[in-house]
């Protein structure tokens, strides 16, 4: 019974396999790297797109609330101890700004 178990979950898997693969052939004259070299063209404007459109304002709203939070605790301690630690919120203040910067040069150093 375990034995038939496992043939029936291998043949499913491999049917599965063979039915969501792909067979990727190059242009007529076999040009592999020109295949390759079109799909990422195709690919990096998507990719630039979505990064500038989600991962970036993403990060940055990540970054802004960890600012106002670190100089509300910044603003805490000073109230409690008489003295103010200013690296923490500068340091967020200056990946904040050069998150915010950062679609605009990014792009020419990868090469997108």
């Amino acid at each position: 019974m375990r034995k038939r178990k496992w043939m029936v979950m291998l043949a499913v898997s491999m049917l599965l396999a063979m039915m969501f693969t792909t067979t990727a052939f190059a242009s007529g004259t076999g040009d592999v790297a020109g295949a390759i070299e079109g799909t990422w063209t195709t690919a990096a404007a998507q990719i630039k797109t979505v990064v500038n459109k989600v991962v970036f304002p993403a990060i940055d709203l990540i970054l802004a609330v960890l600012f106002f939070v670190k100089v509300g605790t910044a603003y805490m301690d000073y109230r409690k101890h008489g003295q103010i630690e200013w690296a923490p919120p500068v340091i967020l203040f200056a990946c904040l700004v050069f998150m915010l910067t950062a679609p605009l040069y990014i792009w020419g150093i990868v090469g997108i």
